[in-house]
């Protein structure tokens, strides 16, 4: 049985992904599995998912998923470079090709573009950039320029994860075969098109009150419909007050604060009233706003740059039906795969714990009880 493997947020899950597990239907036959690593209650942008990862599991599960798996926060929370690195990792252990939505939708364009960034010659030149005073994405699409491939693929949102998705193919020698698709509509679109929505456009209409069903496929609209919504605005107060009490060496500890970022991070945040202003102060041409808002969510989950580099032990298993449970079935030996709420005799529990509780506070409206992670429980989902 032919496996394919998705790296995905699902922030919510929409017409656009029932639309990709079509596609890798079609293209590797109807028998095919899907196996999914989704991120947990935080996302890849440093905020709160929209929706609790259990209901997002289980909507792409009711939507043509076989196995959902979840990225674990350190994962969820890390750059791009980490983010794909982490995905793929996990899904090596489980699929045969890797499929990802990307402005570019050929395999060997993004391939040679990871060959070029894993390259000795490209270091030296990424450095001299940067040394020139612009931002990390802006320095190595130019870096890449140079050694005479077109820097524009490093410009655009989806090929940017694409090409690292290929790098951590490439670097792990993951046995899975890129599969990219050509995405349609635009990424970051605040009104949603009906046949290729935005997660950002359906988010908006969950958090403001609006008609985002028909955006949304009918099974995981059904999951959706009476669920809490959870935003960082919910919470703000929560993640200020985090703030105002971390010590200095609770701000020096932080990821993504080398270069003295940490300091300006810190003294804007004791100086500030809002979230908005602190992240406004701080940014600039050299920072981007998504490495400061890890950098604020890292902080308000107590997550270092040890933490977060650190070998992630062992990932949950979410969702899954009859299909997903045989895919498992022949890694469970390994122990790296635990059930949902399941008790793991290790450290990182404790923290996994501690994140889901604070991911509470973010739910709009009351905020939610302690505990829900231990309480959590796989979703069968029967043919």
């Amino acid at each position: 049985m032919k496996t394919v493997g998705i790296v995905a947020e699902y922030n919510p899950f929409h017409a656009g992904h029932r639309k990709q597990f079509d596609r890798v239907k079609a293209e590797f036959g109807g028998e095919t599995a899907i196996v999914c690593a989704m991120s947990g209650n935080y996302v890849q942008r440093g905020a709160p998912a929209v929706m609790d990862k259990t209901l997002r599991a289980k909507a792409a599960v009711a939507c043509g998923a076989d196995l959902v798996v979840e990225l674990p926060t350190t994962v969820s929370l890390s750059s791009a470079e980490g983010f794909a690195a982490g995905g793929v990792g996990i899904l090596s252990k489980l699929c045969d090709a890797l499929c990802f939505g990307a402005e570019t939708g050929e395999a060997e364009l993004l391939m040679e573009t990871a060959r070029a960034l894993l390259s000795e010659d490209f270091s030296p030149l990424l450095r001299q950039e940067l040394d020139s005073g612009k931002s990390f994405p802006a320095a190595r699409a130019d870096a890449l320029a140079q050694m005479g491939l077109s820097g524009e693929i490093l410009r655009r949102p989806n090929d940017i994860l694409a090409v690292e998705y290929c790098k951590a193919i490439l670097a792990q020698r993951s046995p899975m075969v890129p599969f990219p698709i050509r995405r349609e509509g635009c990424y970051h679109d605040r009104t949603p098109d009906r046949e290729n929505p935005s997660a950002t456009a359906v988010r908006r209409l969950m958090l403001e009150g609006g008609a985002w069903g028909s955006f949304v496929p009918e099974p995981a609209r059904a999951i959706f419909e009476n669920a809490p919504p959870h935003s960082l605005a919910a919470g703000e107060r929560a993640v200020l007050a985090r703030l105002r009490t971390m010590t200095d060496a609770e701000f020096e500890a932080l990821p993504y604060g080398g270069e003295g970022l940490w300091r300006k991070f810190m003294h804007a945040s004791r100086r500030e009233a809002t979230l908005e202003d602190i992240l406004t102060s701080v940014k600039s041409k050299r920072y981007t706003r998504t490495r400061l808002d890890r950098m604020m969510m890292c902080a308000y989950l107590g997550i270092t740059a040890e933490i977060l580099a650190a070998p992630v032990p062992y990932v949950r298993v979410l969702a899954f039906n009859e299909k997903g449970r045989a895919i498992l079935s022949a890694v469970k030996k390994s122990g790296f795969f635990r059930n949902a709420g399941e008790t793991v005799p290790h450290p990182y529990q404790s923290l996994e714990q501690r994140w889901g509780d604070l991911y509470g506070l973010f739910a709009l409206g009351q905020p939610e009880a302690p505990g829900a992670e231990q309480r959590r429980r796989i979703v069968f989902a029967s043919d």
